[in-house]
């Protein structure tokens, strides 16, 4: 077993190439393994938690940064004649970490539903879409109150129009009764849904 190195917290930010405020950053967002006492970094761990830990949307842009602090620090120093090599990490396997939730398609899939919530949310305040539950409540009371008008017309108009032997006069009398329950029904159910939408919303 490898026995575990400690460096000062500016010791270690040299070591990695980091300024003393990124430590400090490491350290409140509890990715700092520090010694027994406290006073010093445990670099094998603290290295191995902050892999473990890494965003891997990020992993590009450090792998850009790290190539750009070799070239800064190191290859700047040595002849013109030694060519950089690239030392950005490989590219890891599709299936190096089988079982790991996918952080890409996870964030892609979040990303599309917000979207799909956000364009759901504008059409409805713009009036072009309401609550499916609401107007197929208001569409069912709708048609049960103009079946129960229309069943309620025949004992209410047979004796009046027991009385009339003219066509002409039943017929516009059952118009005019027609027209009236019909509008009343449109009233109503106008009224019904306007409530509803307004008690789902």
């Amino acid at each position: 077993m490898t026995d575990p190195l400690f460096l000062s917290k500016s010791a270690f930010a040299v070591r990695i190439g980091r300024t003393p405020s990124y430590i400090t950053w490491l350290k409140g967002n509890n990715r700092l393994v520090l010694s027994p006492d406290g006073k010093k970094v445990d670099v094998l761990a603290t290295e191995a938690l902050i892999l473990e830990t890494a965003d891997p949307s990020k992993s590009a842009v450090a792998a850009r940064h790290q190539q750009d602090r070799l070239q800064r620090d190191v290859y700047s120093q040595l002849s013109p004649l030694v060519e950089p090599t690239n030392t950005a990490a490989p590219p890891q396997p599709a299936g190096a970490k089988s079982g790991q939730p996918d952080f890409q398609k996870a964030r892609a899939h979040r990303e599309y539903y917000l979207a799909q919530l956000a364009e759901a949310e504008f059409h409805k305040v713009q009036g072009s879409l309401v609550d499916m539950k609401a107007v197929t409540s208001g569409a069912y009371n709708a048609g049960r109150m103009l079946r129960d008008q229309l069943l309620s017309m025949p004992p209410q108009l047979a004796p009046e129009l027991a009385a009339m032997t003219d066509p002409w006069e039943i017929e516009q009398h059952l118009t005019k009764a027609l027209r009236l329950a019909l509008e009343e029904a449109e009233r109503m159910s106008s009224a019904d849904l306007e409530r509803d939408l307004i008690t789902t919303s």
